[in-house]
Parts: C-alpha cells; structure tokens; sequence
C-alpha cells in the first residue's frame, strides 16, 4: 500500500512510519517539525529512517530505505497538502499529527485550533477529494474528562472534556464522523492512553522523570503522587495501529447506536494497555532501574490533568486480535537504555 503518516517526527508517527517501511509499504512521512519541544530529537528520529536536509514543502527520499519519502508541511497549509495528495495519490492515511500535550494548550490554545481542527479538516477534504481509501488518525485518552466510570469505554459518553486539547480531539471525532457518514470514507479514531518509550517525547512524564533523576534534580510530582496512568510501551500501540490501518472499518446497517461506531465506516477504539499504574509505584520502577531515588517534589494537580486513567481495550481484542504484552518495568528498561545510549548519559 501507499500511506501517508503525519506526525512522523513525531514520537509515535515515526515509530510507525518505520514499521510500514520496514514491512514494504510505500510511505510518505508528513511533519512540521514545530518546536513545541527539542527539534534535534525529531531530526534524530528522521535520521534514523535516513532523512535528512529537510526542506519545506520538498520531498525528501531516504538515504536508508528505498520506500519511504518525507515532508515538512504544516497541516493548515491546504494549497500544499492538497497538491501532496493529488500528485502522490495515498492508498491509506495515518494521520497522527497534531499539536500535543494538555497543560501546553492552556498557555497556547490557538496552536491546537490551526493544528487539530483546521489541520484535522485538511485531512479530511484531501482524502475526500483525492480517493483515499482508509483513514486513521490519533484521537486521546483526555477525550474522557470528568468521567467518573472506570475503565473507560469508547461507549461512555465524552461530552465534558477539561482541556482544549481533549476538545480539539473530540472534535476530530465528531468531524471525521461526518465525512464517514456523507461521503462513505472509513474512519478510525485511535484513543492513545499514555504511550511511553525509546525515542519519547520530553514533555512526557518518563522523559523527564529520568533525566531528572539522573541529573540529581527533583522531579515533580503532582496531586501528590496520587495519580493513576494506562501505562502503554510504544511497541504494543504500533502493533494495534498497524492492525487498524490494515482493517477499516465497514458500514454496519445493523447498528445499535453504539457511540464507537456507527451506520456509517466508523470506529473508535481505546489504545492502551488495560492496567492502570499508580504513579508512586511508575517512580518506584524507574529508580530501581536506575539504581537511584528520586527527590520528589510534591504539587497539586494542574489544570486540565485528570487523577486516572485506564483503558477498556475490549473492543480492540475483539475486533482485531490486540494483546498488550510489554510489561511497565521491562518498558522503563528499554527507555532507560534508550535514553542513556542517545544522551551518552
């Protein structure tokens, strides 16, 4: 097949980018490379697919594999990503990226309007008009806000998000919905529960709970460690997005009003690995992975954060075989070795 993933700088669209090569599809990897956090590590990650000199707007080849190309694009520039999808005309869409992160959206909430709704319509017009077969894109776990149900269900109801962040991806939800239903174009939204591992993001709990232990700086912990996280290693979400680009979703003239699916080629699925982890215990496991305690700084919960989350993935293992299998501290591991191999630490 010929895909396109956004976000293939990023931390999971690169991951995935490198599993589609690497099985022989044809990819193209879509990024802005903005600098929410460090550029070097999204270069890095192009790198190691053997891109490299980015331009924007050109098509850069691969140095390493012969069937992938890249792009720097912002998802907003409609002009250029429709020309990308006319001239290259995609099979399937990943569409994974986005502007991330909950407290950032706080400080910056535009960024996530031109990103993820302006972008996320982008998308959505250029596989209409261009006949795109598929298309998956990156939802969030943040979608489920207040909800007070655990796990979450992709059948609970998502109506009080308490960030912009968790809006915008709502909103994806809803539009890509419309197009599913409107213009019969499979659509499969893709509720990520807090991925982690080699090559993460440095926004992200792990990230800098290790570099600050080993840096001997307190990490900060906040509603006082009083936290819970669908913990998810990066390779088991690979395998469940793979398995959804390899089987949109048809239209179900049976439908039940079931809010993950629908009348129309619609689903939504959780991604995560259906054990929540106390955020006391996740320090635990990277100390002794590091051999080192941490100095904790103990704080209230931020704004826009919620205190667990925990994914019901029975949806995923009914419909497509997914099976979680890396547990949390043999993950910590590969990052730790990961993050000490990369940062020469």
């Amino acid at each position: 097949m010929k895909i396109l993933v956004t976000g293939a700088a990023g931390f999971i669209g690169f991951h995935l980018a490198k599993r589609l090569i690497e099985r022989g599809d044809e990819v193209i990897g879509l990024d802005n490379i903005n600098n929410y956090y460090d550029v070097n590590l999204k270069y890095a990650r192009l790198k190691e697919t053997g891109i490299e000199n980015v331009e924007y707007a050109k098509l850069i080849e691969s140095k390493k594999y012969p069937n992938y190309k890249f792009i720097k694009l912002n998802l907003e520039d409609k002009e250029k990503i429709d020309e990308l999808f006319k001239k290259e005309k995609f099979d399937k869409v990943c569409h994974l990226g986005a502007q991330a992160g909950v407290r950032y959206s706080l400080t910056n909430p535009y960024a996530y309007i031109n990103s993820n709704i302006v972008g996320h319509m982008n998308i959505l017009e250029a596989c209409r008009n261009y006949g795109v077969k598929a298309l998956s894109y990156a939802s969030s776990s943040s979608v489920y806000g207040l909800n007070k149900k655990q796990p979450f269900s992709t059948d609970d109801n998502v109506d009080h998000p308490i960030s912009l962040y968790a809006a915008t991806k709502k909103a994806d939800e809803l539009m890509s919905h419309t197009y599913s239903y409107l213009y019969n174009i499979p659509t499969t939204g893709l509720r990520f529960f807090t991925v982690y591992g080699p090559w993460g993001r440095p926004d992200m709990a792990l990230f800098k709970f290790v570099k600050n232990i080993l840096e001997d700086k307190p990490i900060d912990v906040y509603n006082y460690g009083e936290m819970k996280r669908d913990f998810t290693y990066i390779d088991d979400i690979i395998e469940g997005v793979v398995r959804v680009i390899d089987n949109p979703p048809k239209p179900n003239p049976n439908w039940d009003g079931r809010a993950s699916e629908s009348i129309a080629p619609y689903k939504v699925y959780n991604i995560g690995r259906g054990k929540p982890v106390r955020l006391m215990d996740f320090i635990e496991a990277i100390e002794e992975v590091l051999g080192k305690k941490a100095k904790k700084n103990l704080l209230p919960m931020q704004p826009g954060d919620v205190s667990s989350t925990y994914a019901d993935t029975s949806d995923l293992e009914r419909d497509l075989g997914y099976k979680p299998k890396v547990d949390v501290k043999d993950g910590i591991k590969e990052f730790v070795k990961w993050y000490r191999e990369f940062y020469r630490v």
